[in-house]
């Protein structure tokens, strides 16, 4: 009994990890709105592919992880004025990216 509920378990586990890994975002399109309310994915998992995304433009491969937190705060500063901006334009505004 205990090892048929433990395979049904494993089952539901790779079966939703599987659903959830053929999904995909289109990050260009992600609004402030979607982001801060969690509409799409956590926005901390946003957040991150974000902070990798910019870095990995500059070819940094270092990362500071109080920086990172700093900036993760900005963009969600500038993401509460202006909700209907998209998340990438609001990063590269509140941190001066591509300027």
């Amino acid at each position: 009994m205990k090892t048929s509920s433990l395979l049904l378990a494993m089952s539901i586990a790779l079966f939703t990890s599987a659903a959830q890994a053929q999904s995909s975002i289109d990050i260009t399109k992600v609004t402030c709105s979607q982001y801060l309310f969690d509409k799409i994915a956590p926005s901390k998992s946003i957040a991150v592919w974000l902070a990798g995304y910019y870095n990995g433009t500059r070819h940094n491969t270092s990362i500071d992880l109080t920086r990172m937190d700093q900036d993760i705060d900005k963009v969600e500063d500038y993401c509460r004025l202006h909700q209907d901006a998209t998340l990438m334009d609001a990063a590269k505004n509140a941190l001066g990216l591509g300027q």
